[in-house]
C-alpha cells in the first residue's frame, strides 16, 4: 500500500468524517429503510431505494476513509522550515502574465480544495512548484494552456 502524505488538521477532518458517517449517518439511513420498508410493496417503493443507495454511497465512503486513514502519513508542517517548497509549504506566487498574486497550500490529494488554496501535490501546479524557491520562475502545464508564476515567498504555517 502506498503512504497518503496529509496535514494533521486534513487527517483530523478524514476522521470526523468516518465517526460522522459512521455513527450519525448510518444510524438516519438505517431508519429511512425502515420507515419506507413500512409502507409496504418494496418493489415500487422510490423512498426505499433512495435509502438502499444511500446506504451504498454511505458504507463505499466509509471503506474509503478507512482506507486513507490506514495508509495516511501525517506531516506536521510546523517542524518544517526552508527556502524551497516541499509538502506542506504556503507558497505565494505572481501570474507573470497578469500580475495577479495566488496563494497556494501543498497539501495532500484527500485535502485538495483549489477554492481554499490547497492545491495537491499531485497536481500539474503541486508538481511543478515542489523543489522551486523564491525567485524561481515555474511553468504549469494545465488542461486550460500554459501559465508562468515566480514563487515570490514560501512559508509553514
Amino acid at each position: 500500500m502506498d503512504k497518503v502524505p496529509i496535514t494533521a488538521p486534513g487527517f483530523q477532518k478524514l476522521e470526523e468524517e468516518l465517526k460522522h458517517r459512521q455513527q450519525v449517518e448510518r444510524k438516519r439511513i438505517v431508519e429511512a429503510i425502515a420507515e419506507a420498508r413500512s409502507h409496504g410493496d418494496l418493489s415500487e417503493n422510490a423512498e426505499y431505494h433512495a435509502a438502499k443507495e444511500a446506504q451504498s454511497h454511505n458504507e463505499g465512503r466509509i471503506m474509503e476513509l478507512e482506507s486513507l486513514i490506514a495508509r495516511a502519513e501525517v506531516i506536521d508542517i510546523g517542524k518544517l522550515s526552508g527556502e524551497r517548497i516541499v509538502f506542506g509549504a504556503t507558497v505565494k506566487l505572481i501570474d507573470e502574465d497578469t500580475e495577479e498574486e495566488k496563494v497556494y497550500q501543498i497539501v495532500g490529494e484527500p485535502e485538495a480544495d483549489v477554492h481554499s488554496g490547497r492545491v495537491s501535490i499531485g497536481s500539474p501546479i503541486g508538481k511543478a512548484l515542489i523543489g522551486k524557491s523564491i525567485g524561481d520562475t515555474v511553468e504549469v502545464v494545465t488542461p486550460g494552456g500554459g501559465k508562468s508564476y515566480e514563487v515570490v515567498s514560501v512559508e509553514f504555517r
